[in-house]
């Protein structure tokens, strides 16, 4: 067995020991939210909850849960994550693939180059856009939420350096063999870039998820509020419970313990997703961030 030098051996565990420090401060505040959530009032309001439940109680989720309009947000959230990310991968995809071949190929590709990044520097602002959204009669309803936001101009430029990086032999080979540029597309281009494109698809799925302002100046009922958009505005209304049961589980729980409540009930999708693309992510990032 070859023996490790020392300096090496040093590196070694202060990389383990900066990535285990790097992996604690993202794993315990999560802990410590699961473990607010399940916690009773008074544990909470006394800071007496570390990473484990103390006085366990369930009256955070059964509010949330119980909640019919819950249900309906969450629909309205998936419908918006599956419609939103179809949408931003066409028009990703679309985009990225002309503008990634050279000015031989594609003469206007530096006048559509700078109209990408001038967009991605500049926006118009929230006015101008609710305006336009407003004058579209789309508000209250799905496009107000998925429209806006179609073409994210970062995974564009993170998808045409992928492109790049595909070897230019496979393309000419393609084009001697009769294809044409749709064919050459989905048969060299995106078979090979499944790593770019899984970033891109997280990157939609996390902010379209993750959105709630869009909900909050798009949608004047509370009807149509994606779930990020509902669960924000959320609040426990004493005035409004009559039942004596409900009143006794409202009270064995207080803002602290619902609100951690909300944040863990929001985040479990993206848990249940990020493992499935997880392997693509890292060698996506790197390959498509690099210009070569």
């Amino acid at each position: 067995m070859k023996k490790m030098k020392p300096g090496t051996l040093v590196s070694q565990i202060i990389i383990w020991i900066v990535i285990i420090l790097l992996t604690l401060s993202c794993l315990l505040p999560l802990l410590n939210m699961v473990a607010i959530s399940l916690s009773g009032s008074e544990a909470v309001a006394a800071n007496e909850v570390g990473f484990l439940p103390k006085d366990l109680n369930v009256s955070a989720y059964k509010k949330l849960l119980g909640d019919a309009q819950f249900w309906k947000s969450t629909w309205i959230s998936v419908e918006r994550v599956v419609l939103g990310t179809l949408i931003n991968m066409f028009f990703t995809v679309t985009m990225a693939y002309p503008l990634s071949k050279s000015r031989k190929r594609f003469r206007a590709r530096e006048v559509y180059m700078k109209l990408v990044i001038f967009a991605m520097l500049f926006t118009s602002g929230i006015i101008p856009l609710f305006m336009v959204v407003s004058h579209l009669h789309l508000t209250n309803t799905i496009w107000a939420l998925v429209l806006p936001g179609a073409v994210p101009v970062f995974n564009v430029i993170l998808l045409i350096n992928f492109f790049k990086g595909v070897p230019e032999a496979l393309d000419e080979a393609a084009r001697i063999d009769g294809a044409g540029p749709i064919t050459i597309l989905l048969r060299v281009y995106l078979p090979v870039s499944l790593p770019a494109l899984a970033t891109v698809a997280l990157f939609a799925i996390v902010g379209h998820w993750n959105d709630y302002f869009s909900g909050l100046i798009y949608m004047t009922k509370a009807s149509r509020y994606p779930l990020q958009t509902y669960i924000q505005q959320l609040t426990v209304d004493l005035t409004q419970v009559t039942d004596a049961n409900q009143l006794k589980q409202l009270a064995a729980m207080n803002t602290r313990t619902f609100n951690a409540a909300k944040i863990v009930v929001s985040t479990i999708p993206l848990l249940l997703i990020y493992p499935f693309l997880q392997k693509y992510f890292v060698s996506g990032i790197v390959i498509g961030a690099v210009k070569e």
